[in-house]
This record gives structure tokens, sequence and C-alpha cells, in this order.
């Protein structure tokens, strides 16, 4: 018997993972656990110091690609140009060289070009700091502007992906079809203080443990308290 918020649950209802999941103890053994586990590239760059550009940069990079393919991608990209200003500096064709093989690389080329543009023009060659301001940049969306909100001005959002939509909803502590019903159901549910490492600790604990298909509840240090929703086969 456990008691939660004041109430007494068995420990086999709290597994079913209802409105009385633990979401504290979820995160706290996911913070125990981190360390066993790679850092989503994003938050690596971050770890290393980049600013809000290189953020901004690496994260739209990391789209539709790789971890491994990021990393390699944003290094080079970062030994020719951090700034703007730098970016403006190369053609098209030489930042597609450096960004290759990342996914739709000559897309993000273009977009790379137009976006320090837009900064130099519009934000005197800063990136925004609001939700508002990045959502006007072209191809950022509310994951890309929450993650460099998180990342590249330690501001508490929620960035949802694929890994944050799919664990809240297989833990049963939200109940939504889309990664924007997500982000917004975790707006009024998830705890702020849990906000800024969210993102950082379901990614990580996605690309290793909670995998998408056949997930490895077996060495899941939250197993006992997983409903395992959608499961159908696991490791």
């Amino acid at each position: 018997m456990t008691i939660v918020a004041g109430k007494r649950i068995s420990h086999k209802d709290r597994g079913r993972g209802k409105q009385d999941f633990d979401i504290d103890g979820f995160v706290q053994l996911l913070a125990d656990n981190y360390s066993r586990w790679k850092a989503p590239i994003v938050t690596f760059i971050a770890n290393r110091g980049a600013g809000p550009f290189e953020i901004l940069v690496s994260t739209l990079l990391s789209l539709r690609t790789k971890d491994e393919v990021t990393s390699q991608a944003a290094a080079r990209l970062f030994e020719k140009a951090r700034t703007p200003e730098q970016i403006l500096s190369l053609t098209t064709g030489e930042l597609e060289d450096l960004i290759y093989p990342v996914g739709f690389y000559p897309t993000k080329a273009r977009r790379l070009h137009r976006i320090s543009r837009i900064l130099i023009d519009d934000h005197g060659g800063q990136v925004p700091d609001t939700l508002e301001g990045l959502l006007e940049l072209p191809g950022v969306g509310r994951k890309t502007a929450n993650l460099v909100l998180v990342e590249g001005f330690g501001k508490p959002a929620i960035c949802v992906d694929t890994h944050v939509h799919r664990i809240s909803n297989r833990t049963g502590y939200v109940e939504t079809k889309t990664p924007e019903q997500t982000e917004f159901a975790l707006l009024q549910k998830l705890p702020r203080r849990h906000w800024v490492r969210y993102n950082e600790l379901l990614v990580a604990f996605g690309q290793v443990v909670c995998r998408p298909v056949s997930p490895f509840c077996s060495r899941c240090p939250a197993a006992s308290m997983c409903p395992r929703k959608g499961v159908e086969r696991s490791r």
C-alpha cells in the first residue's frame, strides 16, 4: 500500500498509471539512472557551452536525423560558422557540403540562410528568447522552439518529441493522440519543476530502454510503476 497525494492506493492500482501516477518518483528514477544513457545530442552540445544560435542550428539539423550524424555535421559546420553573419558568408552549396548527410540537407542549408538573414535584419543578430518569436522563424515548430528555450536560454518549457509523446502515454500519465496534444496536456499537468529536464531525461531513456518497438522492460528502472500501455511485446 502506498499513499499518494493523501490517498491510499494499492501497488496494483498504482501500476495502472492513471491520475495517481507518481510523476515525481518516475522523474527521479530516470534522473538516478541518466548517467547510464547518452545525453540527447542537443543537450550534449549545450553542455559544451554552445550559445542560443548554435542550439537553434543543432536542433534544426537534428530533425529526422540520427544523433551521431547530427553531432558530426554540427561539428563540421561550427568549425566554419557559429554566427548568423558567418552562415551568410557561406554559399548554400558550401553549407550543404558541411552538413551532409543530415536529413533533407539541401532544404536545411537554404533554411539556415533564411533564418540567419531574418535574425540579422529583424533581431539584431540574436535568437529570439520567446516561443512566439522563435515560431516566426521558417521551419521552426513548437518542438524546436521549446528545445531552444530550454537548452539555449535555460527557460522552463516542455519540448515534446516522439519519445516524450510515446513514454508519457505508455506510462498512462497522459492520454493523447499527437505530440502537440501531449505538450498541452503536460503544460496543464506536469509540475513546473520538471519542465526543463523532462525532455532530456525521456529522450535518453527512450533511445536506450523505452524503445518504440519491444522496449527493454526487463531492465527498466520504472517497470514496477508502468502499465505499459500500448506495449504488445517487450524484452
